[in-house]
């Protein structure tokens, strides 16, 4: 039963029958006596300030954070989710095979809408260190804090993160409300123009016939999102041809498990990334038939793939080791001090039962972020390689700063679905993913081959960029937000 905060009451003192409304006038609780009934309304065509139309990782976090901006505080927001409501009494025993790798900026967005505490209380890994080298050199790269004192990021399986901004929700029903099981069928569009009975506000009807408005639809509902489709925004996509093979590992032996390790492999790169001092999850980028392949072998196969992707060097060529050689050679002439040791992954021993699973990869960007009274977030804007882990966070970084920019809009009083801020929304965040989208993109690219003179070129640029500190805390830093 939703709160009876700022609620219009009615007695009628014959039968002592009271009637409430709360401000999202969708229950009426009405009393008889000491019992309680709830009759829920239809709806129809109610206005809300905010409509979020998916509840995933990046939609729920904008619900949450939109729920606790005092200056928001009075609106009507909700949050439509087509799948049942995410609850976790208790951590599952088995890893989940999807996970994110959480960066500290999204750690703080986490912290301030109350669900890190949640996360932290369920399940999650740090780790200091990132490990990087090519399977056609001995080229490598590490990042790490400073005297491995901070967290580099987080590792979160993805249904945690979802349960634990569910929680929150909970305690923000005066200010959130939620629909599950609500599927969308047809979103109207406002007209831009003055046109007799138009209706000005953006327009959703449910399959259960049910229709809504808002000031400000934000789609949040991933990269087949239905708002960009039905808003007309055009998308540049492709596909990569490549499948990611997600699994969770066991390790041959206990161990501080505080590094991330990738290693490019000519078909496509391969992460391991820490769970617990045991346990570790796979993210293997391969082509759709090799991954196909992985899926079939018995265990024991399938756990030697993945310890020969990590340790061989069959891939090695004399004209490539010769010229890292003196490149690095040269290198450590000039600056003797920088550089990094190698260190060794761990074995893998075993996997998870039934953990084995793909999904194709792809990129994907929409052109325009918003139109007039429809913002995009998450997936639904932007899709990118997991190889450098940043999918997550991308989104999460959508949520921060359009909380901001409509925090200050309602401050201002101004309309929340008005361009102007929506632009500004628009500008700052293609400002940050684009760079990042191109860089993962062209790092896809770079390894992709193992033609000689490409792997000279990358060992150069590799074994450089490791050489110099001071570009390896800009690359961390953008990383980071």
């Amino acid at each position: 039963m939703h709160s009876l905060t700022k609620t219009a009451l009615s007695f009628n003192g014959i039968g002592r029958r009271c009637v409430a409304l709360n401000r999202f006038s969708e229950t009426r609780i009405i009393c008889r006596g000491l019992t309680c009934t709830a009759e829920h309304g239809e709806h129809e065509n109610e206005l809300y300030d905010v409509i979020i139309s998916g509840g995933g990782m990046v939609g729920t976090a904008m619900a949450c954070s939109l729920g606790l901006d005092p200056n928001l505080e009075g609106k009507k927001i909700l949050l439509l989710e087509a799948g049942n409501k995410k609850v976790m009494d208790k951590v599952p025993d088995a890893y989940s095979t999807r996970v994110s790798s959480i960066s500290p900026g999204s750690a703080t967005l986490l912290s301030g809408v109350g669900a890190w505490d949640h996360i932290m209380n369920m399940r999650c890994k740090p780790y200091q260190k990132m490990q990087v080298w090519d399977a056609c050199s001995d080229a490598l790269i590490t990042f790490d804090k400073e005297n491995l004192q901070d967290e580099m990021a987080y590792i979160v399986e993805n249904n945690i993160i979802v349960a634990a901004l569910t929680k929150q929700l909970e305690n923000l029903s005066d200010q959130v409300r939620v629909q599950y099981k609500s599927k969308v069928v047809k979103y109207t569009w406002p007209k831009s123009h003055q046109v007799a009975d138009a209706i000005p506000w953006v327009q959703v009807t449910l399959a259960n016939g049910q229709t809504l408005q808002t000031k400000l639809l934000i789609g949040a509902d991933g990269p087949n999102s239905m708002v960009r489709r039905e808003a007309g925004i055009p998308t540049v996509k492709w596909n990569y041809d490549q499948s990611a093979v997600v699994a969770v590992l066991h390790l041959s032996e206990p161990t501080e498990n505080n590094v991330a390790w990738q290693r490019f492999l000519p078909t496509g790169p391969i992460a391991m990334l820490p769970l617990s001092d045991t346990e570790s999850s796979l993210v293997w980028s391969t082509s759709h038939r090799h991954a196909e392949e992985l899926l079939q072998l018995d265990e024991e196969s399938f756990v030697d793939s993945i310890n020969t992707a990590f340790w061989s060097n069959e891939n090695h060529s004399e004209l490539v080791e010769t010229a890292g050689s003196l490149f690095r050679t040269a290198l450590s002439v000039l600056m003797p001090s920088a550089g990094s040791a190698r260190q060794l992954p761990p074995s893998v021993a075993g996997i998870g039962p039934k953990s084995r699973v793909m999904f194709p990869l792809g990129m994907g960007h929409a052109s325009e972020y918003i139109r007039h009274r429809v913002a995009l977030i998450g997936d639904a804007a932007h899709r990118v390689h997991p190889l450098a882990g940043q999918g997550a966070n991308l989104g999460f970084g959508d949520v921060a700063c359009l909380t901001q920019l409509l925090s200050q809009a309602a401050f201002n009083g101004k309309d929340l679905g008005a361009m102007q801020h929506l632009l500004e929304y628009e500008t700052e965040r293609q400002r940050h993913n684009l760079p990042m989208m191109a860089a993962i993109d062209l790092m896809k690219r770079l390894y992709s081959t193992n033609a000689a003179p490409m792997v000279v070129l990358r060992t150069f640029g590799l074994q450089a960029t490791n050489a110099l500190p001071a570009m390896k805390a800009q690359i961390m830093a953008f990383a980071s937000k």
